[in-house]
């Protein structure tokens, strides 16, 4: 029985068979997964095949590693990773293990004896499919457009009967895969196949056994096993393998259960000093305004200072930034760096809508610089490290905080740097899970974001990059380095013409390296920026090669103002000496 078309989650319909032919082992290995829950929209659904050359006596074990361990490591991954960023890192561990067992046998000097197998899967997620694919197992998608192959061959021909693989599990240190990602439909239906079964069954064959069984709603299971057996009988000396997967229903959620939530549970009313709020004792308001509440309370079991945030009334009827109240606590709980703002991880269930986090005792960074206007360079260093770091902690997760700046950033009273305030995160995986959680640009605030971001484009880890310079910039001298220019540049041309005011001032004792290091970081073009976020760290504490040689910046360059005084003065004795020289 077929699901309905729209429901809360994806669902699929999946056949799949595998036989060892007319060999003497089935060195072929198939696997799939369906998660429950949360993980299904978060991590999507797993269908892998893997093919171990028949040259060799160990590849089933390469087979088997591979769809195995995939599938088990895949799940383990980040929820906020992207499904390739997850894919890249699960198959690069597989290949790194099958590359070394196959240096550590025969296959150190013949490859064709190693621990060597193609790879294939299909991840299904939310409205997509991901197809990844290494070797010659091949992808077919079957829809009212036809049969189409999605993969193509890694295989090289000597010659019209000899071939051999060109790309493989197991047989270099670093394996190049293909991507592409799918908008799936309803009714889609996608075939898995080794070459056991494709090189000899017609696809004219395997598209009416697919039709036919839709039209009847027949068990894939025994279309797929009826599909392997006539491949056989048609003279295939292979191993044999096949999966089925035909798309049932879509996903109309958030991905993340958010609306469901929402559904569920109240909103709270406005809290006073001293009420008692489902297990916590509120103390006082720390801040208020249209959008949110922010009280610092007591966990009445535990005694443990907490920070509640509730949404505003002004919000009850929107959705969208409902959705972005309650994943900033979902992003606290996944980050787990000193520098990064913690959830309160009690165990209970809620009633109403609301977030804890930790308490920091302490005060912003925007505070600290305005009792501190003129920080040593040392200070400003340690400062930025530590927020590097808790910035490097987002970019590992796949995720981009979008509002650093110093009103965002709390100093303990250790003098510990933490990055608050989640609420412009963007989240990779969460992205690809759902088309309804708003993916708004310019989340941030506008003197410390990126110019890319004015142009309309989607940030990067680069574009974290400028802000952390520009923060940088602030700590070392109360201003920005173009001012408030950045904004109104609305095009690349007109962000080309940004100039960019120099620290090398007379009253700074500031390495001409460590301003070219800003200069590099705040470039308007992402591409001439560091690479990453340690790479400025570096800059910082380290002269860089291609700056040491520099000298300080010209007088136009640091002080405009003053060089056209200057050069006005030396034209205007120009002009008396020659009216005395004349006359």
């Amino acid at each position: 029985m077929k699901a309905s078309p729209m429901t809360a989650e994806l669902s699929i319909s999946i056949g799949q068979f595998s036989d060892k032919g007319r060999k003497e082992n089935n060195q072929d290995c198939h696997g799939a997964f369906i998660p429950q829950d949360s993980l299904l929209a978060l991590k999507g659904i797993v269908v892998a095949m893997a093919d171990g050359i028949s040259s060799s006596q160990t590849s089933h074990i390469a087979s088997q590693a591979a769809v195995r361990t995939f599938i088990d490591d895949y799940y383990c991954t980040s929820e906020a990773w992207s499904v390739k960023n997850s894919f890249e890192r699960v198959l690069a561990a597989i290949n790194s293990w099958l590359y070394s067992k196959t240096m550590a046998g025969d296959g150190r000097y013949e490859k064709d004896k190693g621990y060597v197998s193609t790879f294939s899967a299909l991840v299904f997620k939310h409205r997509s499919a991901h197809v990844f694919h290494v070797g010659d197992t091949r992808i077919y998608r079957l829809n009212h457009n036809g049969l189409e192959q999605l993969t193509h061959d890694h295989r090289l021909w000597a010659n019209d009967t000899d071939s051999y693989l060109s790309r493989a599990l197991g047989v270099e240190q670093h394996c190049p895969f293909d991507h592409q990602t799918l908008t799936i439909n309803v009714g889609d239906v996608f075939i898995m196949c080794t070459d056991g079964l494709y090189e000899f069954l017609p696809a004219n064959v395997m598209i009416d056994a697919v039709q036919q069984a839709d039209d009847l709603h027949s068990d894939l299971d025994q279309v797929a096993q009826s599909l392997v057996k006539q491949a056989y009988d048609l003279g295939s000396d292979d191993n044999v393998s096949l999966q089925i997967v035909r798309i049932e229903a879509l996903a109309d959620d958030t991905g993340l259960g958010i609306n469901k939530e929402l559904e569920r549970l109240a909103l709270p009313p406005v809290l006073e000093a001293r009420r008692e709020f489902e297990g916590y004792l509120i103390l006082t308001t720390l801040h208020s305004n249209s959008r949110s509440r922010v009280y610092l309370a007591e966990d009445i079991i535990t005694k443990k200072k907490v920070v509640i945030k509730t949404p505003a009334s002004d919000i009850e009827n929107d959705a969208e930034h409902l959705e972005r109240f309650l994943l900033e606590e979902w992003v606290a709980r996944r980050i787990n760096n000193p520098h990064v703002l913690k959830a309160d991880l009690a165990d209970r269930e809620r009633q109403s809508v609301y977030t804890v986090f930790e308490y920091i005792e302490g005060q912003t960074l925007a505070q600290w610089a305005q009792d501190n206007p003129k920080p040593s360079l040392e200070i400003v260093r340690g400062f930025i490290e530590q927020i590097g770091k808790g910035l490097n902690a987002f970019h590992k997760m796949d995720m981009l905080h979008q509002d650093l700046r110093p009103e965002n950033i709390m100093i303990d009273q250790s003098g510990i740097l933490k990055i608050i305030d989640f609420g412009s995160v963007s989240i990779a995986g969460l992205q690809e899970a759902t088309s309804d959680i708003p993916d708004t640009y310019l989340l941030g605030t506008a003197l410390y974001s990126a110019p890319e971001y004015f142009l309309a484009e989607a940030g990067t880890t680069q574009s974290e990059l400028f802000s952390l310079g520009v923060i940088t910039y602030f700590l070392l001298s109360g201003d920005y380095p173009y001012g408030t220019k950045v904004a109104r540049t609305k095009t690349i041309a007109a962000q080309r013409k940004l100039h960019y005011k120099s620290l090398m001032a007379e009253d700074r004792d500031i390495p001409s390296w460590v301003d070219d290091a800003i200069r590099k970081a705040v470039s308007p073009l992402p591409e001439r920026r560091q690479q990453d976020v340690f790479e400025y760290l570096h800059d910082l504490r380290k002269p860089n090669k291609a700056f040491v040689k520099k000298t300080k910046p010209p007088l136009i360059e640091r002080d405009p103002v003053a060089f056209w005084q200057g050069t006005s003065f030396a034209l205007v004795l120009v002009i008396i000496y020659l009216l005395t020289f004349i006359a």
